[in-house]
C-alpha cells in the first residue's frame, strides 16, 4: 500500500477535510470521544453503517494517526479501537459541528429528528 501521507494534499485545509471526509469518519471519532470500543460496539452505534466500510474508515484514519487499534492476545482474539491524542484534538471541532448541525436543523424546522449533542467530560473541557 502506498505511504498514506504522499496521498494527502499541501492544503492545510484541504488535508484536514481529507483525513475525516467520509460520511462516517467523524461519527466514528464521535462514538470513540468517550472511551475506547469493540468494534460490534461501533457497529451497535452506528446500525446503518456495513461492517466492510466501518472496518475501511477505521483503517484509514489509523493510517492517518486519529485512531489506535489494540490487539488482545485472548481466545477469542479481543480488539479495541480508540482515539490518538491527534484524534483527540479534532474533538471540539466535532463537537462544533454536532452544535452547528442542531443549529442549522432548528433554522429549517426540523429539529425533531434530531439526536442531542453529547457534552464533552469536564475534565477534558477545563485542560482545553
Amino acid at each position: 500500500m502506498a505511504d498514506p501521507m504522499k496521498r494527502l494534499p499541501v492544503q492545510p485545509v484541504e488535508r484536514a477535510l481529507k483525513v475525516i471526509a467520509g460520511r462516517w469518519k467523524a461519527i466514528i471519532l464521535y462514538q470513540l470521544f468517550d472511551q475506547p470500543r469493540r468494534l460490534t460496539e461501533l457497529k451497535g452505534q452506528m446500525p446503518r453503517i456495513s461492517q466492510k466500510v466501518l472496518i475501511q474508515q477505521l483503517r484509514e484514519m489509523e493510517e492517518h494517526g486519529l485512531v489506535r487499534r489494540e490487539i488482545f492476545q485472548q481466545v477469542p482474539p479481543r480488539v479495541d479501537y480508540s482515539v490518538t491524542a491527534l484524534g483527540l484534538s479534532l474533538e471540539p471541532i466535532i463537537r462544533s459541528l454536532c452544535v452547528w448541525g442542531r443549529k442549522h436543523a432548528a433554522d429549517l424546522d426540523d429539529l425533531a429528528s434530531l439526536s442531542e449533542c453529547r457534552l464533552p467530560p469536564a475534565e477534558r473541557v477545563a485542560a482545553a
